[in-house]
């Protein structure tokens, strides 16, 4: 692996970028961030197409020598070959029932809650059925939340699958944070913010948290809710 290094584009706010500056930071493993202002439109931009033909962030490029060799979308495809070929701090457990369990409730955000915030599915409601848009967002995520609640109560330690943080809270804690920015209660949900509140108390969380990325903006406290408009794709 001599002369690998890794190269992240990604937006501060991305749930999805978020994900996987969890994972490396877990890891330990140094990245070059490069902001892909989602406001500003930059993710429309041809040199980022190259990369990623449906707009989207994260991308993580793999460089060998300091050249691109490899580039990835999707989190979850690049959370796993990051666990593939960085065993260490693994993000899945060994056990195949315990891995398929990890992937089930990392999907269950990743499909189940998060394309209901979807940033093209709001625009979709803005633009059709706007006075419905706020109690659209607090049904689905509420609904969704508590389906994981239930889910994850079930057989959890300090972390949602034992003593150590892995791959579901890479979409946990991004799914949270963005719960509260649509007001979402999370009271009823009390196995979600304790394991929110243990990986809280770990570094590799706080260093990928979306106020401490080079393109945050300056009036955002750490640990505030940031605007909840929704960003201008989805990620």
């Amino acid at each position: 692996m001599s002369g690998r290094s890794y190269r992240l584009f990604a937006y501060w706010r991305s749930s999805s970028s978020w994900r996987v500056r969890i994972g490396l930071a877990l890891k330990a493993l140094p990245y070059e961030y490069v902001a892909v202002d989602l406001r500003a439109g930059a993710q429309d931009a041809p040199e980022h197409v190259a990369r990623s033909p449906l707009h989207h962030v994260p991308v993580l490029e793999v460089l060998e020598g300091g050249r691109p060799a490899l580039r990835l979308v999707q989190s979850m495809a690049i959370l796993e070959w990051l666990d593939e070929v960085h065993p260490q701090a693994p993000l899945l457990p060994r056990d195949p029932a315990a891995r398929a369990r990890a992937r089930a409730l990392a999907e269950h955000v990743n499909a189940s809650i998060q394309p209901y915030q979807n940033a093209a599915v709001l625009r979709w409601l803005d633009e059709r059925a706007p006075a419905v848009r706020a109690d659209w967002t607090r049904h689905w995520l509420s609904r969704g939340l508590a389906a994981l609640e239930t889910s994850i109560e079930r057989g959890a330690g300090t972390f949602a699958l034992g003593e150590q943080p892995g791959l579901v809270e890479c979409y946990l804690v991004p799914q949270l944070y963005a719960a509260r920015r649509f007001e979402i209660d999370l009271a009823p949900f009390p196995t979600l913010l304790r394991i929110e509140a243990a990986c809280a108390t770990r570094p590799a969380f706080a260093a990928a948290h979306p106020d401490r990325q080079p393109d945050a903006p300056p009036e955002a406290p750490p640990g505030a809710p940031s605007d909840p408009r929704p960003e201008r794709r989805p990620a």
